[in-house]
């Protein structure tokens, strides 16, 4: 259910606590055996325990979107609270059409496509939960760079169930150099889901694979997420991390109706 411990005798009935009305208190004398840990969102329900002057802890549901160990928190809305999208990120995060030739508009040098790894791997809870897996299943994972000359605009990174590379979607373990965009939204058999948006922190995983042999990276970067559908049964999950070299301009405005 959750760690437990225990902190001097206070309420004589349950209570339901968050993280910030109980961390101070269980700080003093709980530390040893773990603390509910100073993060909005946690959940712990306090019990009295019979014979003892103490109350008994035991926390339920630990939710840290920015927290290194928790996953990021996906959303198909920008964040009503801070912190806000950067302005001019909108427009790219929110954009329904193809990345590839958005940043192929916008790039006034070469624009290619780095692979940086692709293979089998184990995807993360958050992406098996999207893609409707068991937590054990191996997706066929790519992870690319898209540059602008030599600068790293965005890092992508696409899995592949087992079952969507039986059919026509074997040809995506085949793509070399070429972006994956290109594909896809050639192909009218293929359907996108919705767009869901993340502020991604140092030490989560994904902040980690996308900023891989970066001498600074930056504490925080925003990205995207889509599951696309080919012939309306077979997924696959695209999510986008727009780095920091990307250039935004806040004085247009797209078709989104975002800022651009």
């Amino acid at each position: 259910m959750g760690r437990r411990f225990f902190i001097p005798s206070m309420p004589a009935t349950p209570h339901h606590y968050t993280s910030d009305s109980t961390t101070a208190q269980a700080r003093g004398t709980a530390e040893p055996e773990g603390f509910i840990p100073p993060t909005p969102g946690n959940r712990a329900i306090m019990t009295r325990c019979e014979n003892r002057q103490t109350h008994e802890i035991t926390v339920l549901r630990a939710n840290c979107p920015d927290c290194p160990n928790h996953p990021p928190s996906w959303s198909s809305r920008p964040p009503a609270r801070p912190p806000a999208l950067p302005v001019g990120l909108a427009g790219w995060l929110f954009d329904p059409g193809s990345l590839t030739q958005r940043l192929r508009r916008s790039c006034l040098d070469r624009f290619r496509v780095h692979v940086l790894h692709q293979g089998w791997a184990r995807p993360g809870r958050d992406e098996t939960s999207a893609l409707g897996l068991r937590l054990d299943a191996w997706t066929w994972t790519r992870e690319v760079q898209l540059l602008c000359g030599e600068r790293p605009w965005v890092f992508a990174r696409t899995l592949i169930p087992a079952a969507t590379l039986r059919g026509r979607g074997r040809r995506l373990t085949r793509l070399g150099s070429r972006p994956l965009g290109q594909v896809l939204f050639a192909d009218p058999k293929v359907r996108r889901g919705p767009v869901e948006i993340a502020r991604i922190v140092a030490g989560q995983h994904l902040h980690q694979r996308a900023f891989a042999g970066f001498a600074e990276p930056p504490d925080a970067i925003w990205g995207r997420r889509s599951v696309f559908w080919i012939d309306g049964r077979c997924p696959l999950l695209v999510c986008e991390i727009f780095l920091p070299a990307l250039p935004v301009s806040p004085a247009l405005v797209d078709r989104t109706g975002f800022p651009s």
